[in-house]
């Protein structure tokens, strides 16, 4: 883009184009990893992107590629990745024994992030000695290796959750997740920040390369020496995220600001290339912790929507920092530029540990006894359903139920419900009732399904309270008056479920 255009505008939009199409398909794209088979959403993504690549090499190789079409195939490849990378994350549990999901998750992330860094050293390696054709050949026939590996592994995909709902309803689920889990929202925001600043380094890497009178071969040079820095990482995770613990992250933050500050200032190639080394090295290790975080945050029924969120986060985010970095170079320029955005990273780093984030080795994970069994359900229509459960609260102990009802709000918004609420009752203010809405009973069912282990504690916790024979619970479910349900054997089956995963007991 920049040998057709000479715009370092243009050269940020054309970084930013494979990963735009994540703002308006990642939440869309995470739902499906979880209702459809992976295997074939994995696929298609790999064939579309595939064939994106295969057309960027015949119109190279026949020298008619102008900006208009590079970057229409650009976005084409950027919608394969938009729904590639949520199930390709959410696959890694179907892939390895329970016990071994953390080390699963955190190799793949390393394998992935140190990808990100050393493919871009590797193209700019071939386009400097073969041209951007045979660059982009090669990059269409790597696709046929991974295809392959998928047609053979696909029989080990699953579904984590088959659940019956419409698709606004499976992104809200994630959205909510989100919204009420307050450590991985608080990821997201850090991802999402970390990308708006950080993108510049990559962005504007060509047009610093001509500031410092560098051809396309320094521009291989520097980009193989930020792929050299990312495989150090990748070799040296373990040992680095381990000493820093929950100060991994805002610590690499703060070291790939100050390798942007150095980049920006360096008068020479030559002192250009340490930055870029402890650049991609800080690059790895930030992504890596952060990816593998927020994968073993996830709920395994959700993770696809979770991966999506995260993804959206960050790599959705960056094409917005290329374009402000592109955008920033023309008018400052390209070094100026990188100090400015860096400075930025910088403050994030300094930051960060106000954000309080787990280390990676403290993260738990949404656990689900293995020797629960749920009951099968009759499959039925209806909604939405509110479900109330109600308490005799002696004064004595209310502040303590609050506490743990703000607990159950969490539990109830991240496992179905819509809405919640806490009333008390107007003429018998010592009862307490907790509300919530699901959109529909196989919904609520679904929500039966997914109380792991940490959130039936909390409710075993909630049923300890009150007095007498309460806490009861009672379920009203919409009725289509020209069409009503037969509801007899549904309602056996639900009270098999409140019996086997701990919920509050059936009432009047």
């Amino acid at each position: 883009m920049l040998e057709l255009t000479g715009s370092a505008t243009w050269v940020g939009l054309m970084v930013a184009s494979t990963t735009l199409p994540l703002l308006f398909f990642a939440l869309a794209a995470g739902a499906i990893a979880d209702l459809v088979d992976r295997s074939k959403v994995l696929l298609a993504s790999q064939v579309l992107m595939g064939g994106s690549a295969a057309a960027m090499a015949v119109v190279a190789i026949f020298g008619q590629m102008t900006p208009g079409i590079l970057l229409g195939l650009g976005l084409t490849l950027g919608i394969g990745v938009s729904f590639n990378l949520p199930a390709w994350q959410a696959m890694v549990p179907d892939l390895v024994p329970r016990g071994m999901v953390a080390s699963a998750v955190a190799l793949n992330s390393v394998a992935f992030n140190t990808a990100r860094a050393v493919g871009p050293a590797l193209g700019g390696v071939i386009v400097a000695t073969a041209g951007p054709g045979a660059a982009f050949a090669l990059n269409a026939a790597s696709y046929v290796g991974v295809i392959a590996v998928i047609a053979r592994i696909r029989g080990r995909l699953r579904t984590a959750d088959p659940q019956v709902t419409s698709m606004s309803n499976a992104i809200a689920l994630g959205i909510r997740f989100a919204r009420f889990t307050r450590p991985f929202r608080m990821l997201l925001v850090l991802a999402a920040m970390f990308a708006i600043t950080s993108s510049v380094v990559q962005a504007v890497l060509p047009s610093r390369t001509e500031e410092l009178g560098g051809s396309a071969g320094t521009y291989g040079l520097l980009l193989g020496a930020m792929g050299f820095g990312a495989l150090v990482a990748a070799f040296t995770r373990h040992g680095v995220v381990s000493r820093l613990g929950e100060r991994s992250v805002p610590t690499t933050i703060l070291f790939f600001g100050l390798s942007g500050i150095w980049l920006g200032i360096a008068p020479t190639t030559l002192m250009a290339i340490p930055a870029l080394m402890l650049a991609g090295a800080c690059w790895v290790w930030t992504l890596t912790t952060t990816n593998a975080t927020a994968q073993l945050m996830s709920p395994e029924w959700l993770r696809g929507r979770t991966m999506s969120l995260y993804t959206l986060s960050f790599v959705g985010v960056v094409p917005l920092g290329s374009i402000l970095a592109g955008a920033l170079a023309d008018q400052l320029g390209a070094g100026r530029a990188t100090v400015l955005l860096s400075i930025l990273t910088v403050v994030l780093g300094l930051a960060g540990p106000r954000l309080r984030l787990p280390a990676l080795g403290e993260v738990v994970t949404p656990e689900f006894t293995e020797d629960r069994t749920m009951p099968p359900h009759v499959d039925t229509e209806g909604g939405p359903v509110m479900v109330i459960n109600t308490w005799e609260i002696d004064v004595a102990e209310l502040d303590e139920f609050l506490e743990i009802m703000n607990e159950m709000r969490r539990v109830r918004l991240t496992t179905g419900a819509y809405r919640w609420r806490l009333y008390r009752n107007a003429e018998d203010p010592h009862r307490v009732s907790e509300i919530f809405l699901c959109v529909s009973w196989e919904e609520h069912l679904s929500q039966h399904r997914r109380i792991d282990d940490g959130s039936a504690e909390i409710i075993r916790r909630a049923r300890s309270y009150g007095t007498g024979a309460s806490p009861v619970t009672r379920h009203l479910v919409a009725i289509d008056v020209e069409h009503p349900e037969d509801w007899e054997p549904l309602l056996t089956a639900h009270e098999e479920f409140h019996q086997v995963d701990g919920s509050i007991p059936l009432g009047g």
